[in-house]
């Protein structure tokens, strides 16, 4: 524990030195979590106040009770960026280079054209950054001390991305397709965020171009006026503020993804992105199957000889949620919670159970998840150098007294 508080400390002082004292003095609010760490609330303009964890670039996570709706709010959603220059882009302005060397006839799209010409998709999807519940390893990693908040599900509306490449046309050579957004850093040295997917993800059906988010036009803060949308996958490939596509025929060896965002391929499985495998690290794809408990904190006393219901949410890579279990007494005994409504296998899926407590004292509480593909979540994280895919049985003690 002092060496968790040191770690906020010399986070906090980093923040300061990026401006984090004065959103401090603005909001003057901090939240207790379940370990008892002081936590920062802020709201960016057009934003609920969220948990604040950087301000430079943003980097803001959504306090777990709202994520007992089906769908997150937009104004509560998490905000995740690697560069600090985040330009407004009006809708009007807006263009969508589509290029590339493997591909035949170059487009630029307005936003108008890209409603008017190809077909409106919407689909619900869970969208999460590959670090979330990074702060929970043991020992620490570095980077963005994420808990369970960098993550939200929403209804995403916009086109194919694989209409808009057969309306340019696809080359045979094609491998990657390259995404570009119009954020970038503060020095001309910084990497420019792009990111590439393979071929095959690029023209999934399910692969959108989105301009809606819950019903409105996405947020500045989520990627307006368009973004990708990669059901299934972790965030990192969901570009915001998308300016370009390119279809490439060789593998993009470009920083975020020759350096970042990969895991080693002795702890996960692999397959996914095979031209950007090496011998022993590839990319983060897929999401792994996951739950979290959301309206029960961790070390909360609650009255005595009282029923009472624990409530969640489940999700997976795209095969779908099974079942998902509740254990009241530590992992000794199991028993089977209730699915609520499915809004689609990229959703997450919200459970509850009904629980009535015997006696009074401490109870620790798990909830597991399993997917129509078999998998279940383990009971420790997977061990790996940047905290990724951190998946493991959630753990609650809960007071009754």
């Amino acid at each position: 524990m002092n060496e968790r508080r040191h770690f906020i400390k010399k986070a906090a002082g980093s923040l300061a030195a990026l401006g984090g004292l004065s959103l401090l003095h603005r909001s003057g609010l901090a939240v207790a979590t379940g370990e008892e760490e002081a936590t920062i609330m802020d709201a960016l303009p057009g934003k609920e106040a969220l948990i604040k964890k950087t301000y430079r670039p943003p980097n803001y996570e959504t306090p777990v009770n709202y994520f007992d709706a089906p769908f997150t709010p937009n104004n509560r959603f998490f905000v995740r960026y690697h560069n600090a220059v985040i330009p407004e882009v009006k809708a009007g302005e807006w263009r969508l280079r589509i290029g590339g060397d493997a591909l035949r006839s170059p487009l630029e799209l307005t936003l108008e054209q890209m409603r008017r010409d190809f077909k409106p998709v919407e689909i619900a999807a869970l969208c999460l950054c590959s670090g979330n519940r990074r702060s929970f390893f043991e020992p620490k990693v570095p980077g963005i001390q994420w808990g369970s908040g960098a993550m939200g599900n929403a209804r995403w509306r916009g086109v194919r991305l694989k209409d808009v490449l057969a309306a340019a046309g696809i080359g045979k050579s094609a491998l990657e397709v390259s995404l570009d957004g119009a954020d970038s850093g503060v020095l001309k040295t910084t990497p420019d965020f792009i990111k590439s997917l393979p071929l095959a993800k690029a023209l999934d059906e399910n692969t959108l171009i989105a301009f809606e988010m819950n019903g409105e036009p996405l947020p500045h803060w989520n990627g307006f006026p368009a973004r990708l949308i990669i059901p299934g996958w972790t965030a990192t490939y969901w570009m915001k503020h998308l300016t370009a596509v390119n279809v490439m025929s060789k593998a993009f060896d470009g920083f975020w993804m020759k350096t970042a965002y990969r895991i080693p391929k002795d702890r996960f499985t692999s397959g996914q992105f095979s031209s950007q495998e090496t011998g022993s690290a590839m990319p983060i794809t897929e999401m792994l199957v996951n739950s979290l408990i959301t309206n029960v904190e961790d070390g909360q006393s609650l009255p005595a000889n009282k029923a009472m219901e624990i409530k969640g949410v489940a999700w997976d890579g795209g095969n779908g949620i099974a079942q998902v279990e509740v254990s009241t007494n530590g992992g000794v005994t199991w028993h089977q919670a209730t699915l609520k409504q499915d809004y689609g296998r990229f959703s997450w899926r919200q459970w509850h159970f009904s629980f009535e407590p015997k006696r009074l004292g401490a109870y620790l509480i798990m909830a597991r998840a399993t997917s129509q593909s078999g998998a279940s979540q383990p009971l420790e994280p997977i061990p790996n150098p940047s905290g990724y895919h951190h998946n493991a049985v959630q753990k609650i003690t809960i007071k009754l007294a």
